[in-house]
């Protein structure tokens, strides 16, 4: 089950991009990490920077992709973003956090972007 997960979340961020891409971001970074966590998705949408986590699942058994996007993996994703802005020399860069949730459901995708999901 792990492994079929992992392919599911593979599948999930390369439809993310694509779709990403399609509304004009510009990817900078895919699968970006550091000791603080992991960022599926670093872009820029115009003159802010993004930080994207992408979350599939093949069913809304469990609710909405995005609820598993629990506090804790908001706190996961804030401390690495600054971490990245700091690393980086992006202190004067605006920036928010966008979720993009990805429901694969038979040959279709049901893709949603929440810009904006959560802030610092």
């Amino acid at each position: 089950m792990e492994k079929y997960n992992k392919i599911i979340g593979n599948y999930g961020e390369d439809e993310a991009t694509k779709f990403l891409k399609k509304n004009k971001y510009k990817i900078i970074e895919k699968n970006y990490s550091c000791k603080f966590g992991e960022i599926d998705i670093i872009a820029k949408d115009k003159n802010i920077l993004v930080f994207v986590e992408v979350k599939s699942r093949t069913n809304q058994k469990y609710g909405s992709p995005s609820l598993a996007v629990n506090y804790y993996k908001r706190k996961n994703i804030i401390k690495t973003a600054k971490y990245y802005i700091m690393k980086n020399k992006l202190q004067n860069e605006f920036c928010r956090f966008d979720v993009v949730e990805v429901l694969v459901e038979n040959a279709d995708n049901n893709i949603r972007l929440i810009k904006n999901a959560f802030m610092i």
